[in-house]
Order: C-alpha cells, then structure tokens, then sequence
C-alpha cells in the first residue's frame, strides 16, 4: 500500500494547476491541446527555462562538436516536446484501450507474444524518451501485463493522481523501495516489468559508457532479469512526424557484446547494461529533441582507480 505523505499548500495548488490543466486538454480537440502543451513547454523555455543551465550543459556533454545554436534549437524543442507529451498524458487518463491501440504501433511486439506463449517473464528497460507513459499504455493496451517500478513523487496529491491513472490504464504500481521483491515474484509468474534505467544511481551503480562518459547506471534490471531467467530487453517510445501525437513503441531484446561470454555474473552485469544505456543512447542520436535532458545523467564520477567503462 502506499504511504501517502502530507501535502503542503504549494502541493494543493501545484495538484489543482495539474487537474485544471488536464481538464482543459480533455476538453480541447486532440490537435489544439497538443499545440497547447507545446506552448505551454516553450513558454517554460522562453520564460521560467527551469534547469535550463541543466540541459544545456548535458546537450553539450552529449554533443561536443555540434553546433552550439544546434543544441540550443535542441533544447528548447525538449521543452516544448516535454509539455505536449506532459499534455497527451493528461490526456491519456480517461482513453479507452482502443484508442490507445490507433495512437501506438507496437515494433517487436512478437517477442513479448513469444514470451508470454512460454509463460517467461519480460523486464522492459526504459529511458526518458519520446512519451514512456503512452508506451507502457500501448503494450497494457494489447493485452500485457505489466507492472511499473516508480519513484514516489515528492507531491503526495500528484503521487496519488498519477498511480490512479496507471492503475485505470492497466498497470500494477510498484514502489522502487519494494522493487526487489516485487519485481522478483512478477517476474518468476510470467508477468512484465517496465522500469526506467536512466537515472544516475549514484555510488550503488554500475558505470557504462554514455555518450563517451562514464555514468552511473542501476544494475538491478539486469540482474533481476539473469536471477529469474526473464528475457531482458530494451523499449523506446518515439512520437512519429506528424501533427498528431502518434507513437512507434521499439521493443528489441538486449544483445551483451562476445566479450561477456564466459565471464562471471558482475561482469555479464554490466554488459547487459552497457547494452542497455548504448541502445537508448543511439534512439536519443535519432531523436535529441524528445530525450529528457533535465535530470543530471553524469551527476556521480567515478572514484580514484575504479575501472573505467568497457568497450
């Protein structure tokens, strides 16, 4: 169950903005609220540009020999693709699974089919990219089961507003501080576990290479998907050119490269979540624009004599 926290009257008033906002884009008709969430992401940019000096710094550690009006461009095309998705998950709320299906294309839907016709469970690893919500629904929407690893958001009212909505969508929330047992169990019954694997995971992490640098990446996708045989794999939700907002959802098994063969189960580890943090950093080349670049990836270095990243 979860713990809801005491909300404070900056939390009331940020809960009301979000209802009110997400009644406005129910309203509206699906391609004037799209161009009102991306207004309302270019205002962020132009005007209260929160961790602008975040994104930018990370758009030039991504992209070193870019032009640096590129990733300006870049950077507040995320701001603007930010509030349309925030928009079309408001949205998404009250969708029926039908109209989730005609606003997803699931790419590499035959592997979750194949695994659930053996009765394996799938660990689904994820990345802030494109629309992740609309992507996790558009699976729910097929038929799936999938169950959410998710951090407790610090506003209790907006925590409880969004596990409502996952849980009318067809998901089963799990707490990251109960991940390991759950996941463990929804794992070993079959079922599929979307997580995110993004996030610096600070000293508790294991560092891969991203974008040319080390970063600190959970290595509990991987190593609850070697302990429970599930079938480890990455998925990428990228909207698709065009003025309404429609999303290709890329499934694709997570391929360690020869050299982990033969190696012990810290090093077979990290190689799959090499695997893991290079697939996402080729869907981000492909698509900068729609990658979250506010949360600090490189926030943990390494220590003094840790061994660097392996090819």
């Amino acid at each position: 169950m979860r713990r809801a926290g005491t909300a404070s009257a900056r939390h009331r008033a940020e809960h009301l903005a979000t209802r009110a906002v997400g009644a406005v884009a129910r309203a509206l008709p699906e391609l004037a609220a799209d161009r009102l969430g991306a207004l309302l992401g270019w205002l962020l940019a132009r005007v209260w540009r929160p961790r602008w000096e975040v994104v930018t710094a990370q758009l030039r550690t991504a992209f070193p020999d870019a032009d640096e009006r590129w990733r300006l461009r870049v950077a507040r095309r995320s701001y603007a693709h930010f509030g349309a998705e925030m928009v079309a998950w408001l949205r998404l709320g009250g969708a029926r699974r039908a109209a989730i299906r005609e606003r997803t294309r699931l790419i590499g839907g035959e592997i979750l089919a194949e695994a659930r016709e053996r009765g394996r469970g799938v660990m689904l690893v994820s990345g802030h990219l494109g629309n992740w919500e609309v992507g996790t629904a558009g699976i729910v929407a097929r038929g799936f089961a999938v169950d959410v690893v998710v951090a407790r958001q610090r506003n209790p009212l907006f925590d409880s507003y969004l596990t409502g909505t996952r849980e009318r969508l067809g998901m089963r929330v799990v707490l990251r501080e109960d991940a390991r047992a759950g996941v463990a169990d929804a794992l070993e019954t079959g079922r599929f576990v979307g997580i995110m694997g993004d996030q610096d995971a600070r000293s508790a992490g294991v560092f891969v290479d991203f974008f040319g640098r080390p970063a600190s990446t959970a290595r509990g996708p991987a190593l609850l998907a070697l302990r429970s045989g599930a079938l480890l794999a990455t998925f990428h939700t990228v909207r698709r050119p065009g003025r309404r907002p429609r999303y290709d959802v890329h499934i694709a098994p997570v391929r360690p490269g020869a050299a982990s063969e033969g190696g012990g189960r810290r090093e077979r580890v990290a190689a799959l979540t090499q695997a893991i943090a290079g697939a996402l950093e080729e869907a981000v080349r492909t698509h900068p624009e729609q990658y979250l670049w506010h949360h600090r990836r490189w926030k943990t270095k390494p220590r003094a004599g840790q061994p660097a990243p392996s090819d």
